[in-house]
């Protein structure tokens, strides 16, 4: 039986109400002797190491890369560190040019969506890490806050000149910071005793862009056709199949169980996302459950205390119940948004029977709970995902025959 969040207030309630100071985080291994979390993971996902997208906005690079690295593994393929920085290279060019086609009117930053990743792999191809790894600029870790920067002032340089027409050599130059700072893209390279450019590279694996679709779900789109989800990151204009609520969960739960992974592009600001807990969820109070005595202590706690309360996140409780007008409110209110793009590389339920997804993040091991994971609940997932690419193959027949 769930346990009750009722419980769990009746020990915070006096804490909270003397509103005692924060007290500093407990390092990762004691947070996760203390916390009440027990993750059982229930299926699991072929996936690759985890890796550190650091000082950049790059989730979407990394975190589409270890998708597609995941499902090399799955097609019977060999365990490979593709390159982030490639496709970052190639992205943000594509971006740039958009930017200055559009006048300045688009997104031109270090973020960008799961579909850049699709159209780099066919346009250019890709590379192992090793071939590229797309640090020229003095440091050991990807730091981007210098370089975005600098495309952003040069491009809109270029479009701001009082020449009142492009130059010649504006690419050139877009190029030449490009090289600068991540590196030339090479022509031809030799990997494991093999030469390949980065197109033979890419045809050499046992994996095809077209087999994938990224599906979403909103009610500001009919449902069982294609739409362009209307985020900032977007500029490629991706377009997504847009399908019921229960439909995109079940969808992501029966490609875990049929031994797929599952590209997750979510909002992780909630405050029920801890990453030193390693945890995503989405609490609310049950007051149903609650006594007289308990309801009343809680109508009188002012609203901090209460997400005091709710947020002390020290073992399984009462979740939001997540519908799809709940979903679609926080979206048309800029309270979901397009954050972060991680992997699903597991289902997993924790010790009350509470269903979870295991998320493969791009933020390092160093010091984590869970290596580099975290568990996110069916609630939180629900709630606060944008989009998720699947492999075609894996999903139910009925939907396969809608797209």
């Amino acid at each position: 039986m769930k346990k009750s969040i009722a419980t769990l207030f009746c020990t915070l309630f006096a804490a909270a109400v003397v509103a005692q100071p924060t007290q500093p985080t407990p390092p990762a291994q004691a947070t996760a002797q203390a916390e009440g979390y027990v993750f059982t993971d229930t299926k699991t996902v072929p996936a690759t190491s985890v890796k550190n997208q650091a000082s950049s906005g790059t989730c979407w690079s990394f975190s589409g890369l270890a998708f597609f690295e995941s499902e090399i593994l799955v097609a019977g393929g060999p365990e490979l560190d593709l390159s982030p920085m490639f496709v970052v290279r190639n992205a943000y060019r594509d971006r740039a040019v958009k930017y200055v086609r559009m006048h300045g009117t688009s997104s031109l930053s270090g973020g960008a969506a799961a579909e850049d990743v699709l159209i780099c792999w066919r346009n250019h191809g890709i590379v192992p890490t090793e071939v590229y790894g797309g640090i020229e600029y003095g440091e050991q870790l990807h730091r981007h806050g210098e370089l975005d920067a600098v495309i952003k002032g040069y491009c809109d340089a270029v479009i701001e000149n009082a020449n009142r027409k492009l130059s010649t050599a504006w690419l050139e130059g877009l190029d030449a910071i490009l090289d600068a700072y991540l590196g030339e893209v090479p022509e031809t390279f030799t990997y494991n005793g093999v030469e390949y450019t980065p197109r033979s590279f890419a045809d050499s694996l046992p994996i095809s862009m077209d087999d994938y679709v990224s599906l979403t779900s909103f009610t500001h789109h009919p449902f069982y056709e294609w739409m362009v989800i209307e985020v900032p990151d977007n500029t490629v204009w991706g377009r997504s199949f847009n399908v019921p609520l229960d439909e995109m969960m079940g969808a992501m739960t029966g490609a875990i169980e049929a031994g797929y992974p599952v590209l997750w592009s979510a909002d992780v600001s909630e405050r029920g996302f801890d990453w030193r807990k390693g945890l995503a969820v989405v609490p609310e109070a049950d007051v149903t459950r609650m006594d007289d005595s308990e309801l009343s202590r809680w109508v009188a706690l002012s609203e901090a205390e209460k997400n005091a309360a709710l947020y002390n996140l020290d073992g399984p409780g009462t979740e939001r119940t997540i519908t799809q007008e709940v979903r679609q409110t926080a979206f048309d209110n800029w309270e979901t948004t397009d954050d972060h793009g991680m992997e699903l590389t597991a289902t997993a339920t924790d010790q009350n029977g509470n269903k979870y997804f295991k998320v493969k993040n791009s933020w390092g091991t160093d010091g984590h709970i869970y290596d580099g994971y975290f568990y996110a609940s069916h609630p939180y997932i629900a709630y606060k995902t944008i989009c998720v690419l699947i492999n075609r193959e894996v999903l139910p027949k009925e939907l396969q025959k809608k797209l």
